[in-house]
Formats: C-alpha cells, sequence, structure tokens
C-alpha cells in the first residue's frame, strides 16, 4: 500500500483519505447582499444581518445562499464517492483511471466499524457486537481482495490492456479522488442528508469534516441551518392532526404565556423599558397574568434573549394548534 501525503489544509478521514477546502467565493455578507440587493451592502450591524440570515433559513428561501461557493478536494473510496455523486448539483473533476495508473490505496475497516447487517434497515448496519474471530476475517479478506485485484491490475497494464478496460477489475473500497464544486444551499442539503445517524459512517466522516470548514466560511448561515435544518423537527399533517386533538389546551395556553414572556424579554434585553411599558409589551403578545402576577414572573425570568420574529412565529404555530 502506498504511503498516505496529506495535502496542505487538508484534514484525515478514514485510514487513507482526506477533504480539504481549496478555495470559496462570498460568505454571510454575501447571503445578504443578495437578499437585501436594493441595499448594496446590506446593514451595518452585525445582528440585524444575522435576523436576516436566520429568517431565510427558517423560511426556506435558498437563493441568497446559492451566491456562496465552495470548492473541496477529497479523496475518498470508490464506494463513497458513487453515494455522494448522487447530489447531482455539483461541478465535479475526478482523478481518470482511463489517463493514468490507480494507485493501490485501498480501505480497510477498523474493527470498530464492523458490524452485522441491520434487520429492520436494508441498507444499514446493526449496533449489534461482532466477534472478534468475524472481525479479524473481514479485515483480512479486505486486505487479500484488496491487494489480489491489484497484482492482477499490475500485470494487465504491463501486458499492454487497455487502461480503460484494466480499471474494471479493481474494488469499490479503491480510492479516488476529486474536485467538487457546489453552492452553499447545496452544500447544506449535503450535509443535512450525509451528517444524519442514519448515514453510512464512511461518508458521514467526510460531511462531518467538511461542516467545520463551512463554519469558518459562512458561520452565521451554518448556525442557522445547525439550528432549522440538521436539528429542526418538521410536523406533518397528520402530527398536527394528533397534536391539535390530544394536546390539552391549558398545556397550549402555558406555552404561549412562556413565548409571550420570553418575547417581552428579549425586546427588553435590546432596549431597556420602564414597568408599565414592559406590561403593555406584555399585554401586546397576549399574555393573561395581572401586573402584580406579571411584575414578580419577569423578575424571576432567565431565559436568554431570542429571536422575537421567532417567537413571535413560534406563538402562531401554536395557536394554529387550537383551531
Amino acid at each position: 500500500m502506498s504511503e498516505v501525503k496529506l495535502p496542505a489544509g487538508a484534514v484525515p478521514c478514514l485510514d487513507k483519505g482526506f477533504v480539504r477546502l481549496v478555495d470559496s467565493m462570498g460568505g454571510d455578507a454575501a447571503i445578504v447582499q443578495a437578499a437585501r440587493v436594493s441595499y448594496g451592502k446590506g446593514t451595518t450591524k452585525v445582528s440585524r444581518d444575522r435576523a436576516l440570515i436566520r429568517y431565510l433559513m427558517r423560511h426556506s428561501h435558498s437563493t441568497p445562499f446559492e451566491m456562496v461557493e465552495l470548492k473541496f478536494h477529497a479523496k475518498m473510496p470508490l464506494f463513497v464517492a458513487r453515494q455522494w455523486v448522487r447530489h447531482r448539483t455539483a461541478n465535479i473533476n475526478e482523478y481518470s483511471l482511463r489517463y493514468s495508473e490507480a494507485i493501490d490505496d485501498f480501505y480497510i475497516p477498523e474493527e470498530k466499524d464492523i458490524h452485522f447487517q441491520s434487520k429492520f434497515n436494508k441498507q444499514g448496519r446493526d449496533a449489534t457486537d461482532v466477534p472478534e474471530e468475524l472481525k479479524a476475517k473481514t479485515i483480512a479478506a479486505f486486505r487479500e481482495m484488496s491487494q489480489r485485484s491489484f497484482e492482477l491490475y499490475d500485470e494487465l497494464n504491463e501486458a499492454g490492456i487497455a487502461r480503460e478496460l484494466a480499471r474494471a477489475i479493481l474494488p469499490v473500497n479503491l480510492y479516488t479522488q476529486w474536485y467538487w464544486k457546489n453552492d452553499l444551499h447545496n452544500t447544506f442539503h449535503f450535509l443535512r442528508l450525509r451528517m444524519d445517524e442514519h448515514a453510512q459512517y464512511e461518508i458521514r466522516v467526510y460531511a462531518e469534516a467538511m461542516a467545520e470548514m463551512i463554519k469558518s466560511v459562512a458561520p452565521i448561515a451554518y448556525e442557522a441551518f445547525e439550528d432549522y435544518r440538521l436539528n429542526g423537527m418538521y410536523f406533518s399533517k397528520l402530527d398536527r392532526e394528533i397534536f391539535r386533538r390530544r394536546l390539552p389546551s391549558r398545556v397550549v395556553d402555558d406555552l404561549l404565556e412562556d413565548a409571550a414572556y420570553q418575547i417581552v424579554g428579549s425586546m427588553q434585553a435590546a432596549k431597556p423599558r420602564t414597568d408599565d411599558e414592559v406590561f403593555g409589551l406584555y399585554q401586546e403578545e397576549g399574555g393573561q397574568d395581572s401586573a402584580g402576577e406579571f411584575k414578580t414572573k419577569f423578575s424571576l425570568l432567565e431565559a436568554e434573549p431570542g429571536n422575537v420574529f421567532e417567537l413571535r412565529e413560534f406563538k402562531q404555530k401554536l395557536t394554529q394548534l387550537q383551531s
């Protein structure tokens, strides 16, 4: 097997692979500029830019995120590349085995990553431990198959067989390389699918490494992606109907009250007001407590300031459960 050499800035992935961010165009500012095209450079306050980017992500306004471009250089096993290439929005240039000879780099899994086939997921692994002797047998099979196939490949090359044909006997654990360029919106879609716990481990490693690189290019956009796409939760029409029928009204009322307090607390943190003004805002948000009750509870409020627009949208969703 050849020696593993990492290019500058590359993050190691699996046993011999890597991924690195080669180039990027734009960032958070480019997203804001695209959304506020009539304002040129947008606003001067980062807090406003953050609120806008989160609004765009929350409401699936994808075009501004397409203004950011990312180009990665990656080395991965062929079977990972074949999953990766399913994301057809990218521009790809891959190492060609028609023009160049293969390099004897093969992926050999570690013992911890060897599992049985899942009984419930036709394309996944089971968490049950595999006996040590079976793990050893699996790794030995990978090594034997990799070595023998490459020996045969070399023999065919030396005999003058065309490389485009000889390559066909090489297994899918052979490493390949490519440059992969995509816009931020579609890269986020890639990450959402490939960072999921149900995604295959070998491609998840690359997605997680890429995510860290994207944070340095567009940190606010990535934060919004984490909150609304990666860690968000969505309900179908059926889910909503179940909530509407089964969730007691008193629980929804309590949640609406909590939201009203958080909204007022967030507004107060941004711009201090008098006690009467704060209570007036609370009433405008639909709060039901008396002035005395409000004063007591508000003094004990420990919630961190949030985005007022997001909180109001949350209230609207809660209200829909009661209709």
